[in-house]
C-alpha cells in the first residue's frame, strides 16, 4: 500500500535584518569614499604636476628671450675691410668701461653718419618706463625718476646691430622682437678702406611686464609701432646690474657688486660729463635675471601652500588667490662689452 506523502512545511523566507543593512552601507560608503578620495588625490597631484610643469616652460621661454637678446646687447662686429683703427660699424658712440671714447673719430679720421650714433646699448628701469611703448630711442627713454618704485616689475631696453643671422630675417632685412622689419637706422660714408659706404640696421627692443584682461605678460616693444605679448603669466620681472668699479679703466675689469637700475643712475662720474647716463650704463658688464611666473589657475588647496619667495629672497605670503608660483633666475654676461 502507498504511503500518503507527508505535507511539507513551510518555512519562513527570512531577508536582511535592518542592523545588517546599515552596516552593508556603511561598509559601502566607506569604500566609495575611499575610492573618491584616491581619484581627488590623484587628480589634485595631476593638476598640481601639471601647472609645475607649465610654470617651468613659461619661466625658460621669458628667460630664453631675454637671455638671447641680452646677450646681444651692443653687438657692433668689426669689419677687416675697413682702414679705420677700431674696425667697427658706426652704429655705437660707445662708453668703454672707465671712461668715454668716442669710437668713431680718431684724430682727422671721422664717419659721415645719417644717424647720431648711439650712446647706450642696454638700459633698464626699476619699474617701467613711462614712455616706453612711444620714445623714438634709448637714450628719449624717461630717467629712473619716472619708472616708479622698486616693488614694480623692472623694464629693459636693449639695442644691437641687427643682421639675418642673430634675428629671424623677413625676406633680407632682420626683424626687431615684434617680428617687424627693422629699417636702414645709420647711413654710413668711410673715409677709407676697400668699403666706403654701408648702412646698418639697428635693433631697439624694450622689454615689459603689462597686464591684459587681468593676465600679466612678458610683453615687447620693437623699434617699430608695435608691441606683442610674448608669455602670458608672468608676474614680476626684476634686474640687477653688474657694474665694474668705478674707476675701472680696461674692459677686461671683473664686477665689482651689482646694483638696481636707480643705483646705476645714481652713480657718481668723475670727471663729471654730459653723458653722465651713458658713462654709468657703460660698465654694466652683467645682468642678473629673476622673473616670476604663477599657475594659470587656482591649484593649491590652502593658503599656505601658496607662498613662495620673490626675487629679493623675501617670503610672500600675501596671496589669496591660490595659484603657484615660483621665482626662476640666471645671469648673463654682456659678451659685447669684453674686448
Amino acid at each position: 500500500m502507498t504511503r500518503p506523502r507527508r505535507l511539507l512545511a513551510k518555512r519562513p523566507a527570512f531577508g536582511f535584518s535592518l542592523i545588517e543593512l546599515l552596516v552593508s552601507l556603511t561598509i559601502g560608503l566607506v569604500i566609495a569614499i575611499a575610492a573618491m578620495s584616491a581619484y581627488l588625490g590623484t587628480a589634485s597631484s595631476s593638476k598640481m604636476s601639471e601647472a609645475q610643469s607649465r610654470m617651468n616652460e613659461d619661466a625658460q621661454a621669458a628667460l630664453n628671450v631675454l637671455v638671447q637678446q641680452i646677450r646681444l646687447a651692443g653687438a657692433n662686429p668689426a669689419q677687416p675691410n675697413r682702414a679705420d683703427a677700431f674696425g667697427r660699424n658706426p652704429v655705437y658712440n660707445p662708453t668703454y668701461v672707465g671712461g668715454s671714447v668716442t669710437a668713431y673719430a680718431s684724430g682727422t679720421t671721422t664717419y659721415t653718419v645719417t644717424v647720431a650714433p648711439s650712446a647706450f646699448s642696454i638700459r633698464g628701469c626699476d619699474g617701467t618706463f613711462s614712455n616706453i611703448t612711444n620714445a623714438t630711442t634709448v637714450p628719449n627713454l624717461d630717467s629712473f625718476a619716472n619708472c616708479g618704485t622698486s616693488t614694480l616689475p623692472d623694464s629693459i631696453a636693449i639695442s644691437y646691430e641687427a643682421d639675418r643671422f642673430n634675428t629671424i630675417p623677413s625676406g633680407t632685412a632682420p626683424t626687431d622682437c615684434v617680428g617687424s622689419a627693422i629699417p636702414t637706422t645709420i647711413s654710413a660714408t668711410f673715409p677709407s678702406g676697400t668699403s666706403t659706404t654701408a648702412s646698418f640696421r639697428v635693433a631697439d627692443n624694450r622689454f615689459y611686464i603689462e597686464s591684459s584682461s587681468g593676465v600679466p605678460s612678458l610683453k615687447c616693444k620693437g623699434i617699430g609701432s608695435g608691441t606683442q605679448p610674448l608669455v602670458e603669466n608672468v608676474e614680476d620681472l626684476q634686474f640687477m646690474y653688474g657694474m665694474v668699479s668705478t674707476t675701472a679703466t680696461a674692459t677686461t675689469a671683473t664686477v665689482a657688486g651689482y646694483l638696481t637700475a636707480a643705483e646705476v643712475e645714481a652713480l657718481a662720474i668723475t670727471p663729471s660729463t654730459a653723458n653722465d647716463n651713458s658713462v654709468r650704463w657703460g660698465k654694466v658688464m652683467s645682468v642678473r635675471i629673476c622673473v616670476v611666473v604663477r599657475s594659470e589657475s587656482p591649484v593649491v588647496s590652502d593658503l599656505a601652500s601658496g607662498r613662495y619667495y620673490k626675487c629679493d629672497g623675501t617670503l610672500d605670503s600675501s596671496q589669496t588667490d591660490r595659484r603657484l608660483r615660483r621665482a626662476y633666475t640666471t645671469t648673463v654676461v654682456l659678451r659685447n662689452r669684453r674686448s
